[in-house]
């Protein structure tokens, strides 16, 4: 459904930890967008959680098999007397790129985002999903060719 490929994502955190995290720029580290994904019946799920991102800044787009997603957090304005005494939250734009199987429609995907979380809904194609296969009897003409 989901082929992971962040082979670099030990070396991003550590990193981040040895270096520091910039405030504000570019961000496509997974823990910068969270996520989880999961099946559910006839549908694949995929969640992101997008804290105090605008729904107008997120930007979704598949091409061949590869979904990226971008989000821009932006500075909320204090006002002009503001000092800033704690700046933990990271600003600028967040990118996520997965790659998803061939079973997954990717011409059907729907968003919607509520509370700072993101949720695609990607429906699973009908020639991936599991069927029942019959047996049936053989008749006498089959029964010889099997048996020479």
């Amino acid at each position: 459904m989901l082929m992971r490929s962040e082979p670099f994502t030990e070396v991003h955190r550590l990193a981040q930890q040895l270096f520091g995290a910039p405030a504000s720029g570019t961000w496509s580290h997974p823990s910068a967008m969270p996520a989880d994904a999961y099946r559910n019946g006839d549908e694949f799920v995929i969640v992101f959680d997008l804290p105090g991102v605008d729904q107008d800044s997120i930007d979704i787009s598949v091409e061949r098999n590869a979904l990226t997603v971008r989000a821009e957090r932006r500075p909320v304005d204090l006002g002009e007397h503001a000092q800033i005494t704690l700046s933990e939250r990271p600003l600028g734009v967040f990118s996520r790129q997965m790659f998803l199987g061939d079973s997954l429609d990717t011409e059907r995907i729907q968003a919607s985002y509520h509370n700072g979380v993101l949720a695609l809904r990607i429906p699973i194609r009908e020639k991936a999903k599991p069927r029942k296969i019959t047996v049936g009897s053989t008749d006498r003409a089959d029964q010889k060719v099997l048996n020479s």
